[in-house]
C-alpha cells in the first residue's frame, strides 16, 4: 500500500494503523486495564451513546427548522426502545394530521426521524437538508413538505408513502450510536413505499457524519440514489449505490 509507514517497525506499524480507524484498537494497557486516559475516553464516549439513545426531537427544536412534528405510536421514550413495532406507525392523530397538511404526490418527500441517536438529527440534518433540497430543485423534481416524526423507526415510511403517495421517501434517522460516534445519521430511501413493504425494498446511505460520509456529500450520493430509483422505476436490493 502507498500510504503505509516508512519504516516498519511496530511503533511505526501500530500508530499508522490506529490513526486509520476510530476502532479502539492497538491501545496501551496498563497491566490488564486500559491507561487513566483511555479508560476515561471511554466513559466519555459511552455517556454520548447513552445520551443519544436518550434524546428526543422537540417541536422546537433548531434543527428541524419549524416543520410539522408528528408522532409514533410509541408515547414514551421507553416504549420505543421495546416496541419497535409501535414506532413504525403513525398515532391516530398524527396519521389524520399527515393527511391534511402533507405534500401529496411529490418526487421526493423527506422524513426527518430521532430514531435512536436525536443527536445526529440536530448535528447533520441543518447542512444535509437545505442542499438536498437545493439538488432536487436543480433537478426540476417536485419537493415535499418535510416532516418530523417522533419516537420514530425505518418502517414509518411505509405508512407515509400510503398517506401522500410519494415517489421516493428519504428518512433521516439518527443512527444507532458507537463508542466513539454517537451523532451518525443514516439516509433510507423508498420507492413508493406501502405497508408491507420491508428493507429489502429500501435503499440505505449510513454513516453520515463529519469522519464518514460529509453532510454535503450525502446529498449528493441521495439524489444521485433518487435518480438510479427513477431510471429503474423500483428500489430495493436490485439497485445499486451510482456513486459507489
Amino acid at each position: 500500500m502507498s500510504d503505509r509507514p516508512a519504516s516498519d517497525g511496530p511503533d511505526d506499524v501500530i500508530r499508522w494503523a490506529a490513526e486509520r480507524t476510530p476502532a479502539r484498537v492497538l491501545w496501551d494497557a496498563a497491566g490488564l486495564g486500559y491507561r487513566t486516559a483511555n479508560a476515561l475516553a471511554l466513559r466519555a464516549d459511552h455517556a454520548a451513546a447513552r445520551d443519544a439513545v436518550a434524546d428526543r426531537l422537540e417541536p422546537d427544536d433548531l434543527a428541524l427548522g419549524g416543520m410539522p412534528m408528528l408522532a409514533s405510536r410509541a408515547a414514551t421514550p421507553a416504549e420505543h426502545l421495546l416496541r419497535p413495532d409501535l414506532g413504525r406507525r403513525l398515532d391516530p392523530a398524527s396519521r389524520a394530521e399527515l393527511a391534511r397538511i402533507g405534500s401529496h404526490g411529490a418526487d421526493v418527500q423527506a422524513v426527518i426521524g430521532d430514531g435512536l441517536s436525536a443527536t445526529a438529527v440536530r448535528a447533520q440534518v441543518p447542512r444535509l437538508l437545505p442542499e438536498l433540497r437545493r439538488l432536487v430543485d436543480e433537478r426540476g423534481w417536485r419537493w415535499g413538505t418535510p416532516v418530523a416524526v417522533r419516537h420514530c423507526r425505518v418502517g414509518i415510511v411505509n405508512e407515509i408513502g400510503d398517506l401522500l403517495d410519494p415517489t421516493v421517501v428519504v428518512l433521516l434517522i439518527g443512527e444507532r450510536p458507537g463508542l466513539g460516534v454517537a451523532d451518525s445519521l443514516s439516509a433510507y430511501l423508498a420507492w413508493r413505499p406501502r405497508p408491507g413493504c420491508t428493507d429489502a425494498d429500501r435503499n440505505l446511505i449510513s454513516n453520515i457524519h463529519d469522519r464518514g460520509v460529509p453532510p454535503l456529500v450525502a446529498a449528493a450520493r441521495i439524489v444521485a440514489y433518487v435518480a438510479a430509483l427513477r431510471d429503474a422505476g423500483g428500489g430495493g436490493v436490485t439497485v445499486k449505490d451510482p456513486t459507489s
